[in-house]
């Protein structure tokens, strides 16, 4: 079983996820790093854990012989954005948009990209082995704090966008950091970028107590009301750890992520430009990248997989323009392969600059999603519901896809089911050209994988 999953690794602290567990996996990603590093980076998000584990892995590397810069609470793309600088890999404390209760452990590699499967899978041997070459006391690391960080993160995306476009365009955008990481980054950045703007849920808080972390439609009616009373030209909000923004327009409404998505790669696509996306890829997408005489490449779910067929495009000779998935994880590779919540805003505003919001999601509603997470209690609850999946995929009369869980496409709509790689879940996600149609295609997928699961439990 693999240790690192899609994501990195996570689980519920103090539980799943223990200071000594992510000292092991911090001695263990040294023992890989020290053939060509002496130096790591660490950051976290907010999370009420984010401090101890921190020091853990601050422990565990030093104990090793690396120095440890201490980057404080930056988002994962700033911390990226420092490894690529420093040339250092990095490791950060988060669990993204996972419940307050979770924290995790991302590793990222010297030129601020996550790390490869076949590196991870190299620490996952250093890690089981669990061997550590201690230093003694003459070569013990040491650690610094970094306080610069993230002034020099704002001052690199205030120079990747365009300025002058945003700042002349007068607009007002409202800012839902979630009380995570970017709380301490985008309000700023954006009123650098010349934007009036508010705030909601802006205050560093690891116990999130305005919302969860997960910037989804949900979670976000304090976004949608503030946007409305504020006649703000865009809202958007961030996860934990701020590699995602999604977004609402200026009516208040909702942005589908997958119309964002859908938007920007429409403004960034050329003829033989390459996309990668995840195989619960929008066909709003799909419309887009054949319009524009590109190519569209499909991996597993997960920032992970995404990087992976990045980098094997690009060493193939590809121009990968845009990457990502509709959950507002985005990535501009001509930028930097990570996702970066910032960015992607500022990228959208660039659009928002020339029409309203909701013009721009406007040329991409013809498709209704629907999303259903199905919790299992034990291993065999979920081995049950993935067995009814299973026969009902087998089963149905459509094209099936098993590139990640099991994608039906059934011409009108598609529908697909996986287990997370972060929680204990099934997800199901359904798209089709009427909410009704979706709606179906998903509960039909429920029915049959709950159906199973309580025929087990009646065993």
């Amino acid at each position: 079983m693999q240790v690192f999953g899609s994501s990195g690794v996570r689980g519920v602290a103090g539980h799943e996820l223990t200071p000594r567990y992510v000292l092991r996996v911090a001695q263990a990603a040294g023992a890989v790093w020290r053939e060509d590093h002496d130096r790591v980076a660490i950051a976290r998000d907010t999370r009420t854990t984010g401090r101890t584990f921190t020091n853990a892995a601050t422990a565990g590397l030093t104990g090793v012989g690396f120095d440890v810069d201490r980057l404080g609470v930056v988002p994962t793309p700033g911390l990226q954005a420092y490894c690529e600088r420093e040339s250092v890999p990095g490791v950060m404390i988060t669990a993204s948009h996972n419940p307050p209760a979770y924290n995790g452990v991302k590793l990222i590699g010297h030129g601020g990209v996550e790390l490869t499967r076949s590196t991870l899978d190299r620490i996952e041997t250093a890690l089981r082995a669990d061997d550590p070459a201690y230093a003694d006391w003459e070569t013990v690391g040491t650690d610094t704090e970094v306080e610069s960080t993230r002034r020099r993160y704002r001052e690199q995306l205030l120079a990747a966008v365009d300025r002058d476009r945003i700042a002349d365009a007068g607009l007002t955008v409202v800012v839902d950091p979630g009380h995570g990481a970017g709380s301490l980054t985008s309000p700023e950045l954006f009123r650098e970028l010349g934007c009036e703007v508010h705030t909601v849920n802006a205050q560093p808080d690891g116990r999130f107590p305005g919302r969860d972390p997960e910037p989804v439609a949900e979670n976000l009616a304090d976004l949608r009301s503030l946007v409305r009373s504020t006649d703000a030209d865009l809202g958007f909000a961030h996860d934990g750890d701020a590699d995602r923004a999604m977004f609402v327009d200026e009516t208040g409404s909702h942005v589908e992520g997958d119309a964002a998505l859908a938007a920007l790669a429409a403004a960034k696509l050329e003829a033989d430009d390459s996309v990668v996306s995840a195989v619960n890829a929008s066909q709003r997408l799909v419309d887009v990248v054949e319009d524009a005489g590109a190519s569209l490449s499909l991996t597993p779910i997960g920032s992970t997989y995404i990087v992976s067929r990045i980098r094997n495009l690009q060493d193939e000779g590809a121009h990968v323009a845009i990457a990502g998935e509709g959950n507002g994880g985005i990535l501009f590779p001509d930028y930097r392969i990570a996702r970066d919540g910032a960015f992607t805003a500022a990228k959208f505003l660039e659009l928002v600059a020339e029409r309203p919001a909701s013009d721009i999601a406007a040329a991409y509603d013809d498709y209704h999603n629907v999303r259903r997470n199905l919790r299992y209690e034990t291993e065999g609850e979920r081995e049950a519901m993935l067995d009814g999946i299973e026969s009902h995929a087998r089963e149905a009369t459509a094209d099936l896809d098993t590139t990640d869980g099991y994608r039906l496409d059934y011409g009108d709509g598609w529908v697909l089911a996986r287990p997370s790689g972060t929680e204990p879940v099934v997800r199901v996600y359904a798209e089709a050209r009427t909410l009704e149609r979706a709606g179906e295609l998903a509960e039909t997928m429920v029915d049959r994988a709950t159906r199973d699961v309580e025929a087990y439990t009646e065993e």
